[in-house]
């Protein structure tokens, strides 16, 4: 009678399956709905893989331009170094010639006989009275040798740079 009452039962469920179309079209339903939304879902774990994919190649391209930036901050600053380095050697340079200048104004002053300062040869008095102590120099050199009774003295490295 088990048997008789199981197999009755499992009919019976089938029976009213197939009887109940309400039934057949809410399980269709139900069905379609979670196809759709694992379908949605897929979808939505892909556009964000997508955008996380996006997001690491952004940061990837923004290291290298950062590594770049870096790279061409470096070089400007070993340059702008270097150009200070020169800036500094030139300046000594000019210091020094404006002293060897200072010194031959003086110089040239005192075989002109004038006590007159020669600021860059801006006086006029100090520039004719140079011009006329060159030539009268050239014209006659061993006259101008001691204007003071005192040699001048100079060393080879100064005179030629060594």
């Amino acid at each position: 009678m088990a048997n008789s009452s199981g197999n009755s039962s499992g009919s019976n469920e089938i029976r009213n399956r197939d009887l109940n179309p309400v039934d057949d079209l809410i399980d269709e339903r139900k069905r379609k709905r979670m196809e759709s939304n694992r379908e949605s879902a897929r979808r939505s774990r892909m556009r964000k893989q997508k955008h996380v994919d996006d997001l690491m190649a952004e940061i990837s391209r923004i290291k290298n331009d950062n590594d770049k930036i870096r790279t061409t901050i470096n070089v400007t600053n070993q340059r702008f170094v270097e150009i200070e380095a020169e800036n500094s050697v030139l300046r000594a340079q000019e210091t020094e010639l404006r002293r060897r200048l200072d010194s031959l104004n003086g110089i040239l002053n005192a075989m002109n006989g004038t006590s007159t300062q020669c600021v860059n040869g801006t006086s006029t008095q100090c520039v004719s009275g140079i011009t006329n102590g060159l030539f009268e120099f050239v014209e006659d050199p061993w006259n101008m040798m001691y204007v003071n009774q005192q040699p001048i003295m100079a060393c080879v490295g100064d005179m030629f740079g060594y």
